[in-house]
């Protein structure tokens, strides 16, 4: 073991009790926090080759989390949509069997995406590339817009999410 990859393990396992807390905000339950975070764990040990050390370690850290979660979220909701062929060809059903399972934790999530959803398209493009893993450069060069604007479009659409949410609840 490199003294490189040492340093970078510690700096991870320094950093397990944040990665825990934004599991936790992520899915409202403390096991599938737990499988999110081992995870996490994982990938980012997987690819630690691709961290760039002048980088924010904690950021990409989470942004890897959130990503994981993001990702898990649409494959579940991929392999878990039944479409019932005898009772209504638009009836679909989504099986409970996931990490969303709970009330709460389902109506928390569809608040969110609602939330996202109702944001004008000047922010919520840019918000969304940013949220599916877009860096900002990206973003600007697909967007044809300046990163300068582009920051700022994805801050106003975190502070106008922020205004919606607690107003629909959640903090």
């Amino acid at each position: 073991m490199t003294m490189k990859t040492s340093q970078f393990q510690k700096k991870l396992l320094s950093m397990q009790e944040n990665m825990m807390n934004f599991a936790l905000t992520l899915t409202a339950n403390h096991e599938d926090a737990q499988d999110l975070l081992q995870e996490t764990s994982l990938k980012v040990l997987d690819n630690s080759d691709k961290y760039v050390d002048n980088r924010n370690f904690k950021g990409w850290v989470l942004t890897v989390m959130r990503n994981i979660f993001i990702n898990n979220y649409h494959k579940i909701v991929r392999t878990q949509t039944i479409i019932d062929y005898n009772a209504d060809l638009y009836n679909l059903d989504v099986a409970t069997d996931s990490m969303f399972d709970s009330p709460e934790g389902s109506i928390r999530l569809q608040e969110i995406t609602d939330a996202i959803d109702s944001l004008n398209q000047e922010l919520k493009i840019p918000f969304s590339m940013y949220v599916s893993g877009y860096p900002y450069h990206e973003i600007a060069e697909t967007l044809n817009l300046p990163i300068g604007t582009v920051k700022s479009r994805i801050f106003f659409a975190r502070k106008e999410l922020k205004v919606k949410l607690k107003a629909g609840g959640y903090e």
